[in-house]
């Protein structure tokens, strides 16, 4: 038998797990259900007695064509769907009246996947390591939380867009009114997430109610690059809405369409989009209210300085996707696939996939000149590495309490396949090495452990003081666009600088000129 707690909207009964004291299935926001179901979030529920929070809620509706290890390590396979989704959970060494640092999880998915009841995340044994209040979230996914409404032809008042978004910053609120309760600080919370959790964290930075509620910032594979401009969200939302054959109002439509629709509308616009543009299609939008600009331009004015932030990235981002890449690349596909991704030319007139050809004609590795490889580099580049270092100058320009990491741990018996890649890190930061990646089949050898420890210990210590050095890593100084240093973790952490100047020369000259914008 666990706790009591008495929220705002009344009491919890948790339990106690591993020596730290869980809630699982909080509701943060209304059910959004019926007349709800494309409307922000509402005020949660109040209800009488003790409610026990002992099971995980629902995770968000999602389908998504992704390959079968992303869907079994992020996705929220095995556990129910509802759109009754707005829960969130709680791990907390004591609901006492001490100010611990909270750690507020963000998932990742591809906005379109996941949930913060996934296994991977139980967020237990970073509380009891580092005497801090993790707490995991759920939010709109897909259409669901981020179909824009513009230019769909509502004859009305338009519901809002960027629904998901407007749910994390929901369960933000909810953090500042009620972790104290958990022996949280509601002064000092920081906000984490991997992959679309970090570019969801990375939109935040650029929104000026969300910043009222987070005081520092880890981006795990993901950065500041993921809002749509309005006419690729309209785009998105026009395709949307012509698979599901809608000829009245939109509105009335879609509120009543069966979820189950719903999704399947959204699976094929996902792999339309997502194939036609190289983006995803379902993403946080510049909207009339709540984004109003991309997040990089907030960002760049210094709007978010202060905001300590930790950003780092995988080293084999890609070759996590390349597991489902069943075309076998040669030098003349890869230069295909070049071409119809990058068919402009720069501000020079050169073609720009000559020039990406040309810095992508060795990879990194003995195995640099393979066409995969190249491909493998170039685009985890493209959507990981660049941004990252874009968003970390930007920011370090404000704040000078900026660092960044590039994790190259690889698996001893699938290394050559998987390298460092996407979603790697996980297990050591959530404390699982020894169970997550035995489960997945990557077998972590007994270095693993020490590096998990010190990877944990990084994170509490960013979270706690905004500073991630501790004794078990080599000095590690903070980030500048003139000193780039970045800490490499893997089973001998080094400094290093600038470790991504190859990609960064060639990518920064396009993105100052415009010409890389639909790319990113």
């Amino acid at each position: 038998m666990g706790s009591t707690v008495n929220t705002r909207q009344g009491k919890l009964q948790g339990e106690t797990q591993g020596g730290v004291e869980v809630f699982k299935g909080i509701p943060f926001a209304a059910p959004p259900v019926g007349e709800l179901r494309f409307q922000a979030p509402q005020p949660p529920p109040r209800w009488k007695g003790v409610r026990r929070a002992s099971r995980y809620g629902p995770a968000a509706p999602q389908i998504g064509p992704v390959n079968r290890l992303i869907r079994t390590v992020i996705g929220a396979a095995g556990s129910k769907q509802s759109q009754d989704c707005l829960y969130l959970n709680v791990w907390t060494p004591g609901c006492d009246r001490r100010r611990r640092p909270v750690m507020v999880w963000i998932h990742g998915g591809a906005f379109i996947l996941g949930s913060g009841s996934t296994p991977i995340y139980a967020g237990g044994r970073l509380a009891q390591r580092g005497d801090v209040v993790v707490v995991t979230i759920n939010y709109r996914l897909g259409a669901l939380g981020f179909l824009s409404w513009e230019g769909l032809g509502v004859a009305g008042e338009r519901p809002p867009a960027n629904l998901g978004t407007r749910d994390q910053i929901a369960a933000l609120e909810w953090v500042r009114d009620n972790i104290s309760r958990f022996g949280g600080d509601p002064g000092n919370v920081t906000v984490f997430g991997e992959s679309a959790g970090a570019m969801s964290t990375g939109t935040l930075l650029g929104i000026p109610r969300a910043r009222e509620l987070f005081h520092k910032a880890i981006l795990q594979s993901g950065a500041a690059h993921n809002v749509s401009q309005r006419d690729v969200a309209a785009r998105v939302g026009a395709h949307f809405v012509d698979y599901l054959e809608i000829s009245g109002d939109p509105v009335k439509e879609l509120g009543e369409l069966p979820v189950t629709r719903l999704m399947r509308a959204q699976a094929r616009t996902t792999a339309r989009v997502g194939l036609e543009d190289g983006i995803m299609a379902w993403q946080p939008c510049v909207d009339d209210d709540l984004i109003p600009e991309t997040p990089l331009q907030a960002i760049g004015r210094g709007d978010a300085a202060d905001i300590p932030i930790l950003i780092g990235t995988n080293r084999d981002e890609f070759k996590l996707f390349m597991a489902a890449d069943r075309i076998r690349l040669d030098d003349r596909r890869l230069e295909e696939r070049l071409r119809a991704l990058m068919p402009g030319a720069d501000s020079e007139g050169n073609p720009i996939a000559d020039k990406a050809l040309e810095a992508y004609a060795h990879a990194v590795g003995p195995r640099g000149r393979e066409a995969s490889e190249r491909w493998a580099a170039f685009q985890s580049d493209r959507i990981f590495h660049y941004p990252a270092v874009r968003l970390a100058d930007l920011q370090a320009d404000h704040q000078p309490r900026t660092y960044a990491y590039l994790f190259e741990w690889v698996p001893p018996l699938v290394g050559r396949a998987l390298g460092s890649c996407h979603g790697l890190e996980l297990p050591f930061v959530f404390g699982g090495v020894k169970t997550a990646l035995l489960r997945a089949g990557l077998v972590a050898n007994p270095s693993a452990q020490r590096l998990c420890d010190r990877i944990q210990d990084a994170w509490i210590a960013f979270a706690r003081d905004g500073e991630p050095g501790h004794e078990g890593l080599p000095d590690w100084p903070a980030y500048s666009r003139f000193c780039r240093y970045t800490m490499t973790l893997r089973d001998q952490c080094t400094l290093r600088e600038d470790p991504h100047h190859r990609g960064r020369e060639f990518w920064e000259p396009l993105a100052r000129h415009g010409e890389a914008a639909r790319m990113f």
